[in-house]
Order: C-alpha cells, then structure tokens, then sequence
C-alpha cells in the first residue's frame, strides 16, 4: 500500500453531499446485500487506499455524518452543498490544503473495489498528476488530483464536479484500464441496487 510521508499525506474525498431526489432521500444509508449501508462501502474502499478521508455532507444531514465518522471518515458539512457538486468538492479541496493528492469518489458508488482505488493512490504516490479508472474504455471513478490542481479544484462550482479540470487537462489525464465494471456504476434509484 502506497501511503505518503508524514506532513504531506494522500488524501480521499469521499462525496456524500447530494440530495438523492431520483432515489426519493436518504440514499447512501440505503443498506446492500451485507447490510452495510451503500455510502460506507463506497468510504472503506477510499479508507483502504489513502492516508486520511474526508466525507462532505449536506447541511443537517445529522444520521449520514455520524455514520460515516463512526467507520472512519474526517467530516465536513458543506453549506453550498445545494448548489451542485463543484461546491462541494472545492469545500473539500478547501479544508485539506496540505495534501499532496486527492483521491476523489463518489459515495454513490459502492461496487469500486479497494484494488482499483489503490492503483488511482498508487499511480498518484508515484508522480501522477491526474489520474482515473477506467473499464472497457471509458473513464470512471474514482479520479485522483496531484497538488498542481490545488487552486482549480478550489474554484469549481455547479453540478458538473471536475468534469472541466479533466477536459482542459485530458493530455495529462492518465487512464488505468481495469476489469472492474464498478468504476462506472452508480446508484440512482432503488432498482440500482440489484448487483
């Protein structure tokens, strides 16, 4: 396991800020077939490959926050977490200045496996800049940041996460093709739990 050296460590964020209107709320407490609820699978994978996580929740979002920082999540409300996923990202990008990477995931995502998410720390442990998982071609979750993107992920806004950062740097963006189908499946709605 690739972890950083003391003082400037790899970083997870974990995204958990979202309303779940598809799912009709309370969306990562949803339980999968082990009974863990969906977000604590998806902050495990996170806690198994980094040096800290960092959970951002919506406002009042009191049973989500303690659950997660029962299994092990830094958490951090973000009160601009309505305005969309960029907010919140940067809210967390904000609150952990001394990281060296990020290593950025979905809550809502719970079928990454730790493997995969170790090879987006590893690669970013290794000098990466940015860097994401890939299946059949297609990027995925989760997406690591080196340091150099510090202040561009500070400033994002709207709904559309990084998708911009990743655009404008798609020649540095380094692909990690893998057989895991979970980099690329979220949950929506309650029929997205079926595995």
């Amino acid at each position: 396991m690739t972890r950083s050296a003391a003082g400037d460590p790899i970083v997870g964020i974990l995204l958990a800020a979202g309303s779940a209107s598809r799912f009709g709320g309370g969306k990562l407490l949803a339980p999968l077939e082990d009974g863990k609820p969906l977000g604590v699978h998806a902050l495990h994978t996170l806690l198994a490959c980094v040096d800290s996580v960092v959970a951002v929740v919506r406002p009042n979002d009191d049973t989500l926050a303690r659950v997660l920082a029962e299994n092990g999540a830094k958490v951090t409300e973000c009160p601009y977490a309505s305005d969309g996923m960029g907010r919140s990202l940067a809210w967390a990008i904000r609150a952990t200045p001394l990281a060296r990477a990020w290593v950025v995931a979905l809550a809502d995502m719970p079928w990454i496996r730790a493997a995969t998410a170790q090879r987006i720390a590893d690669a970013l442990g290794n000098g990466a800049a940015l860097v994401a998982g890939a299946h059949l071609g297609h990027r995925g979750h989760p997406v690591g940041f080196s340091r150099q993107f510090f202040a561009e992920l500070a400033m994002l806004s709207g709904d559309d996460g990084a998708k911009t950062i990743l655009r404008t740097h798609a020649a540095e963006l380094q692909l990690i093709e893998t057989d895991d189908g979970g980099v690329s499946r979220d949950v929506d709605t309650p029929g997205d739990l079926q595995h």
